[in-house]
């Protein structure tokens, strides 16, 4: 059975990973995905957790007057980075999400389609935690994912509902948008979350 890492770097070798760029389904969800990221106007310093081939990315990057994306293959990096010809408002760095550490408190964290991926809840757990605690005071975190059925069919832990909760745990839920597809397993949540001051306050840190 393939790793998840396998099945990212398999996924990637394709001309169109998981068809971003011309499924309508996928399409869809980037615009609900801008829409929620933009919520607040144009950003100051944005992270984004997994870029695939960029295709979000590049729809992101315009809005943000820097912008540090991250992502545990390699192989994403650098088809994002030619994809969008090295723009000098941008930090590349390769890292697994649950490990990613930094002094920067970010205004907008995006993380769509990535912590099913995580072994399991309790690294989902402290991965929630960790990105919480790079918030700024009043920033937002954009969630989205497919849902648990979906996720769990393709044997992965957990989907939206779980992450979900997790998140309200920690962060106010501030809107949600539910997008269908034509096709069973195009269907995902998507959420905007806001850290309130006394969130900032009272965010715990993994052990």
């Amino acid at each position: 059975m393939l790793s998840n890492l396998e099945l990212l770097r398999r996924e990637l070798s394709t001309d169109d990973p998981w068809r971003l760029d011309t499924n309508p389904y996928e399409q869809e969800r980037h615009r609900h995905m801008l829409r929620l990221s933009l919520a607040q106007g144009r950003v100051t310093n944005a992270l984004e957790v997994g870029c695939a081939a960029g295709t979000f990315t590049e729809k992101l990057l315009d809005h943000c007057q820097r912008l540090t994306v991250i992502d545990v293959v390699p192989q994403a990096i650098a088809r994002t980075r030619e994809r969008l010809k090295e723009p000098a408002n941008t930090t590349w760095i390769v890292s697994d999400v649950k490990e990613f550490s930094t002094h920067d408190k970010f205004d907008l964290i995006v993380v769509a389609e990535v912590l099913y991926y995580l072994d399991n809840l309790e690294e989902m757990r402290s991965t929630i935690l960790n990105l919480a605690g790079m918030l700024a005071p009043a920033g937002q975190l954009v969630f989205g994912s497919s849902h648990d059925d979906s996720c769990r069919r393709w044997g992965h832990i957990a989907g939206a509902e779980t992450v979900l909760a997790m998140l309200r745990e920690e962060l106010t839920e501030v809107e949600h948008v539910e997008c269908k597809g034509q096709l069973l397993t195009e269907g995902c949540s998507l959420a905007r979350f806001r850290k309130s001051p006394d969130e900032s306050q009272h965010t715990r840190l993994p052990s």
